[in-house]
């Protein structure tokens, strides 16, 4: 009696890469958020002026900054930093570098957060992206280390606006202030430079104007 050969073994199969999807094929995947959220986050979300005597915990505070630092940057720069300001004594100092039409709705805010840049912020750069030797990029190039840290900082500080409105705060963003006064008044001794500062609490909705347009997308787009 013969003995059945041992069949060979077989490599197991590659995986097949599932073929790029058309664009037409991308909206069902495209509907992660329902329109609530949809409309917390960008429809119905409002820049508020009048607020509610309604508190924001600190605790908010720090679930919203553990919220918005996970969205990109450039290299993980991160340069954007946060400065919270819930204090009577704080907004007082603050008031000073406030345009005249900007001083009260930020004394009723619960909160003004300062949104700034660490002009070094490659100086976290070992630690943010470890094993790159990232900080040599910026540290030597004062135009690049300038550009990235403006460009991120901003990009985070509207990370900032839509964590808010994620966890059910409301904002009011504002220009409108004498840079060098809230840099002498809070940022001095620091790299970190203002850059524009948003009210944080719970707005009064019976207090806001009509909303503005907005661009189309024929206006505001190009396909090419």
């Amino acid at each position: 009696m013969t003995e059945a050969a041992t069949p060979e073994p077989t490599a197991p199969a590659e995986p097949v890469a599932d073929p790029p999807l058309a664009a037409e094929s991308l909206a069902p995947a495209l509907q992660g958020l329902d329109d609530q959220a949809l409309d917390a986050l960008f429809r119905s979300g409002r820049t508020h002026y009048a607020w509610s005597d309604r508190p924001v915990s600190d605790a908010t505070l720090r679930a919203l900054y553990d919220l918005l630092k996970w969205a990109p940057t450039s290299a993980n720069s991160s340069p954007a930093r946060f400065v919270f300001l819930r204090t009577r004594e704080a907004k007082e100092k603050l008031r000073p570098a406030l345009s005249a039409g900007n001083a009260e709705k930020t004394m009723a805010a619960p909160v003004t957060v300062i949104v700034a840049t660490d002009t070094h912020f490659y100086d976290q750069l070992d630690t943010l992206l470890p094993g790159a030797n990232a900080r040599g990029w910026f540290a030597d190039n004062w135009s690049l280390a300038d550009a990235t840290a403006t460009r991120n900082a901003t990009l985070q500080g509207a990370y900032l606006i839509l964590a808010a409105r994620a966890l059910g705060l409301d904002c009011g963003p504002m220009s409108g202030f004498d840079n060098y006064k809230v840099d002498d008044a809070f940022l001095a001794g620091t790299h970190w430079r203002a850059n524009f500062l948003v009210n944080l609490g719970h707005g009064e909705v019976s207090a806001l104007p009509p909303r503005q347009p907005r661009l189309s997308f024929e206006e505001a787009c190009r396909l090419e």
